[in-house]
């Protein structure tokens, strides 16, 4: 093991250091979770969630790509570390990794859209 000096960046999240704090920030990363989901394009929304659906295990078709869909649900809960505002909306598309609806790939990509 080697010191190679100040943590500037590591594991996708970048480390600023102040005279008494640290700043982490996982900008760089939620940007290549946009564009791996090729959604660079759209506009933000304000909220992550959907207060007027409910998300259930046999809602719609099959997502065409399930493994896309863990993919980037999981780039999500890696995210949540330091954006614990996603964390509920995260953890309830992490319920349906399984078995994928489009119901469910919606409600990813309303998460991609507000991060």
């Amino acid at each position: 093991m080697s010191d190679q000096g100040i943590l500037e960046f590591f594991l996708g999240i970048s480390a600023e250091f102040n005279e008494n704090s640290v700043f982490l920030c996982q900008e760089k990363y939620a940007l290549d979770i946009i564009n791996k989901a090729g959604m660079k394009d759209y506009k933000p929304i304000p909220t992550p969630v959907d207060t007027n659906s409910k998300l259930s295990a046999e809602a719609g078709p099959q997502v065409n790509d399930p493994t896309l869909y863990r993919s980037l649900t999981g780039a999500l809960q890696y995210l949540t570390f330091t954006r614990p505002d996603i964390s509920y909306a995260v953890q309830q598309v992490c319920l349906f990794m399984h078995d994928p609806r489009e119901s469910h790939f919606h409600a990813l990509r309303r998460i991609i859209r507000y991060i």
